[in-house]
């Protein structure tokens, strides 16, 4: 096996496993995926890896894991692909190509918000202003994804956003890796649990002003990524020393 893919592989099924022990899965539905180059290297869109149909993400393991195009068919894996898994991804990472890695998932707190009208993540709390100018928002619920069309609204809406807050549904959050998408999800679902908790009170939420907000989204480009990698470098120790059959 190339090796890159490989590792894309391990880092993929590394996330599942500590999306379940974070609470943030759903039964054996949604889906994490990584577009990965085709043979002559160039990155198109139309090659990735996502998670088995059926499989509880904490059983996930990196030779479980799919690899399909987007035409539906298995180039590798003796696995299914959840339908509406094959079509919300499948389009996203073609329609929205710096989507790498393209994470849905109904994680509570970030999802409660998408169920208010005109549910928005309020840049009130410095978790939040990670995703400063960096969410989209989709107030259409259309039923679930069972078709090309609805994949290619999605991606649409995302558009060159980091993150999707899907009406009545969910979220989807887009990355250039595995650990960059993993720790996005990570802190979102953190800054809605804290906005939810503090709206909860019945008290003045606090604001943040905007002189501070744009000086804290120049400060997130040069460290979010830092702490994306050391993040994601640690969640894979834990997991080779506690669940290393991940890796297999």
């Amino acid at each position: 096996m190339n090796p890159n893919l490989k590792q894309h592989r391990i880092d993929l099924a590394c996330a599942l496993r500590w999306a379940a022990r974070l609470n943030l899965h759903e039964g054996v539905d949604n889906h994490f995926s990584l577009a990965v180059p085709d043979d002559d290297g160039v990155m198109r869109g139309n090659r990735f890896l996502i998670n088995p149909y059926g499989w509880h993400w904490s059983e996930v393991t990196a030779s479980s894991l799919v690899l399909c195009n987007d035409k539906g068919d298995v180039l590798e894996g003796d696995n299914e692909v959840e339908d509406t898994a094959f079509f919300i991804h499948s389009r996203i990472h073609i329609g929205a190509p710096h989507a790498i890695c393209v994470l849905h998932t109904h994680m509570p707190y970030a999802t409660s918000i998408t169920l208010v009208e005109e549910g928005r993540l309020e840049m009130i709390e410095q978790n939040a202003l990670l995703f400063d100018e960096r969410i989209s928002y989709d107030d259409e619920y259309e039923g679930l994804a069972l078709a090309t069309e609805e994949g290619d609204r999605l991606a649409r809406k995302i558009g060159n956003k980091s993150i999707l807050f899907m009406a009545s549904h969910g979220i989807v959050v887009a990355g250039a890796t595995v650990a960059d998408a993993f720790n996005d999800l990570y802190y979102l679902e953190r800054a809605a649990m804290f906005q939810v908790l503090a709206k909860s009170q019945g008290k003045n939420l606090r604001t943040i002003s905007d002189r501070v907000r744009k000086e804290t989204r120049k400060q997130f480009i040069t460290e979010a990524p830092k702490l994306a990698d050391r993040h994601f470098s640690a969640l894979r120790r834990i997991l080779d020393n506690t669940e290393p059959n991940y890796r297999h």
